[in-house]
């Protein structure tokens, strides 16, 4: 029995599909029934819980030998790190209670750094927590996701261009998250990692926001756009007009800062092993030109 918690998220639902595809058994776990349909659709066991709810996790472990663990986004919290540090320490009680032999747990570059790093030390602090257990985990660290580009599609119809924290030359290791779930599943198909390991994700290469917005601009007829890098109280008021919460605000810009000044970056020179398939092309194209679309008719 496979157990994938945030089963609804990006890269859950495709560790879900992928073990769903080889027969496996797999039970999936969330907080809202209706947004597990799809994978109780294809197969899969659905399982309401909270994921700060220790308890509820213990009975959604029960009988796993192997689960997929990873603490969801909560942008409205008023206080994130509170957040990250509840569910980390559920879900590693729970493991630990239901005895689950094998974790693939999602995690980051710069869960190296023990401070300064923005929402990325609740990762640490989870890897931290998942090391103590009497069970064979291993830490997925991705770099930037794609989809932190998909904000700019709004940016870019307000404000004629592409706007945001991170240096416009920094070069950055961009992956979909498409990729950490298939990469994800297949560690725990093959159950090959013992004790503690960790296994940096690279994406297809690395770029910069000044490429990105050039290939953006071409695949949304704007040809020649480019990408600014705003003031941190310009970001912060229109980060807030979002909906997010003051404090995860800071906490992004805190982020935004540490890759700013490579306090947060690979530690590993880009293998075959760590580099993956999906193009920034190929994710404008699927991903952000509908999604600016979707602002246009908006």
């Amino acid at each position: 029995m496979y157990v994938i918690l945030g089963a609804s998220g990006n890269t859950g639902h495709v560790v879900a599909q992928q073990l769903l595809s080889k027969g496996k058994k797999v039970r999936v776990v969330g907080r809202n029934a209706g947004h597990l349909q799809l994978l109780a659709a294809e197969g899969a066991e659905k399982f309401v819980a909270d994921i700060t709810d220790a308890p509820a996790l213990t009975k959604a472990f029960h009988q796993a030998d192997s689960a997929y663990v990873m603490i969801p986004p909560n942008p409205t919290s008023p206080d994130f790190r509170a957040f990250q540090s509840r569910v980390g320490d559920a879900i590693a009680k729970a493991l630990q209670d239901a005895g689950v032999k094998n974790v693939v747990a999602l995690s980051s570059l710069g869960t190296d750094k023990s401070s300064g790093t923005g929402p990325i030390l609740g990762l640490h602090d989870l890897e931290q927590k998942l090391n103590r257990l009497n069970a064979n985990v291993l830490h997925l660290r991705p770099g930037y996701f794609m989809e932190n580009t998909l904000p700019q599609a709004a940016a870019i119809r307000m404000a004629g261009s592409a706007l945001g924290p991170i240096r416009p030359d920094l070069k950055l290791p961009m992956i979909a998250t498409c990729d950490i779930g298939k990469a994800a599943a297949e560690a725990l198909l093959r159950l090959e990692f013992r004790g503690k390991q960790i296994q940096e994700l690279h994406g297809q290469r690395d770029l910069d926001y000044t490429e990105a917005a050039t290939i953006i601009g071409q695949a949304i007829g704007k040809p020649g756009l480019k990408y600014f890098q705003a003031p941190n109280d310009q970001l912060r008021a229109a980060m807030l007009q979002m909906g997010m919460s003051d404090n995860f605000v800071g906490l992004i810009l805190e982020m935004a800062e540490a890759l700013n000044l490579g306090h947060v970056r690979a530690l590993e020179p880009r293998t075959p092993g760590n580099t993956t398939a999906t193009t920034f092309e190929n994710f404008v194209a699927t991903f952000f030109v509908p999604a600016y679309q979707q602002q246009a008719a908006a």
